[in-house]
């Protein structure tokens, strides 16, 4: 039989005990603050930049409806996939330090299939977060097949013709609008087709 999980009788499934009640914290409980999501908990701990800035990013990335105090074994593979996300893009975030001082961090992120499990619109939200870092001065290398994410790249480089012992060679690198124009390539036939329907939208 599945799992099955009942609230506490005694916190009712808020995790702790009637001792903690009576301790307050900007009008919430710590039971009340975990049942937060992470879209109300940017605005929350908005007097604290990083943890502000980390709830902010889970809601970028299509995840500010799960709860702070939420369990892991609840989440589904495409929530999981973008939560490794997060928890990555976060170590690059800026600290109070270099905030403070004007020395922005400049990182490089490497993904590879970034958009495998998520639905379009979280492919949309994905991509939205990819030109935000971009925009902050970082770089992002994406190792990717998605159309709609391809046809957001500043540069591609593409690899093939096939896959495995097929592939191997360098068919295109440059600008976006090279790759479109390119006769070598078997993404560009795709790509012009996926853009124009985005074009007729």
């Amino acid at each position: 039989m599945p799992d099955t999980y009942l609230p506490c009788d005694d916190c009712q499934g808020l995790r702790y005990g009637p001792e903690l009640s009576d301790v307050m914290w900007r009008g919430k409980t710590i039971g009340a603050v975990l049942q937060l999501t992470f879209e109300e908990a940017a605005d929350f701990f908005g007097f604290h930049a990083e943890l502000s800035q980390v709830c902010r990013l889970m809601a970028d990335c299509g995840l500010g409806y799960l709860t702070l105090g939420q369990s892991s074994s609840t989440l589904s593979g495409g929530e999981a996939q973008r939560l490794k996300l997060v928890t990555e893009l976060s170590r690059g975030l800026a600290t109070y330090r270099e905030r403070s001082r004007g020395s922005l961090p400049r990182n490089l992120y490497i993904l590879e299939e970034p958009t495998i499990g998520l639905h379009l619109s979280d492919c949309e939200r994905l991509i939205g977060v990819l030109h935000a870092l971009v925009d902050q001065g970082h770089t992002v290398v994406v190792i990717e097949h998605n159309l709609d994410l391809i046809a957001e790249a500043d540069y591609v480089v593409e690899l093939g013709p096939g896959g495995g012992p097929d592939g191997g060679e360098l068919l295109y690198q440059g600008a976006l609008a090279g790759l479109l124009r390119s006769r070598r390539s078997p993404t560009a036939p795709f790509l012009r087709s996926r853009m124009r329907a985005s074009l007729r939208r």
